[in-house]
């Protein structure tokens, strides 16, 4: 059973930075891709960045590119968002998603799996 847990969320400054982590397990290979979503109150969730995992494939939104690095350590079976430069469009509640069997590419559009979410709160 592929699960997936999110922390590192909280309350931080416009400008400030935060980790987002996400522990998977329950994929069978390492042919699966994780993204990073969030949605606002009110708003459509949006695909913010993902990574396939076996051929480190990455993508980004445009509005977070140049801000929002994804990168994974397979010792922990941990992908994180790292987060700088925050501001108030990025209030939202983050959750990441997984999808298995995927290799050389990764979708900020769908997903098979996702964590609960982890809520980010940028205050002025």
């Amino acid at each position: 059973e592929v699960r997936l847990l999110e922390s590192g969320g909280g309350l931080v400054q416009v400008g400030g930075s935060l980790r987002l982590s996400c522990l998977v397990s329950g994929f069978d290979t390492d042919f699966y891709s994780i993204a990073w979503f969030r949605q606002a109150p009110g708003k459509a969730r949006e695909g913010v960045s993902c990574l396939s995992v076996s051929d480190d494939i990455r993508y980004y939104a445009n509005s977070v590119k140049g801000r929002f690095t994804i990168s994974s350590d397979s010792a922990s079976n941990t992908i994180y968002l790292q987060m700088n430069n925050l501001n108030l469009l990025d209030t939202a509640e983050y959750f990441c998603a997984g999808m298995d069997r995927i290799s050389g590419y990764c979708s900020l559009d769908r997903y098979e799996f996702r964590g609960q979410g982890t809520q980010v709160t940028v205050s002025a």
